[in-house]
């Protein structure tokens, strides 16, 4: 399961221990990489990078296939609904149901 924060390992420990951290970020961990206690490099899954501005839950979920991504809101997402074919039809309907209270 993937952390919220991301895990940091030290460049000689990545070194010496490439597949473990290769099958982490396989997983979907995202992994820092320091040297001398200095964030240099990051290690994502693919296709990441494109939503790191959501946050990292949302990302892992999504990668493990638990939720999935939805359009970007706008009109062109919605069907067109079409007019009511009777005007003043949803005020009579209102009052309709006023009226019962």
């Amino acid at each position: 399961m993937a952390s919220i924060r991301p895990r940091t390992v030290g460049l000689r420990e990545l070194k010496n221990q490439l597949s473990k951290y290769v099958r982490l970020v396989r997983s979907g961990e995202h992994i820092q990489v320091t040297d001398r206690g200095q964030v240099v490099a990051e290690l994502l899954p693919p296709g990441v990078a494109a939503d790191r501005q959501q946050h990292p839950g949302l990302g892992a979920l999504h990668r493990r296939g638990l939720i999935r991504a939805v359009a970007a809101n706008s009109a062109a997402v919605y069907a067109r609904l079409r007019k009511s074919p009777q005007a003043g039809r949803a005020k009579r309907l209102l009052d309709a149901v006023r009226a019962e209270r």
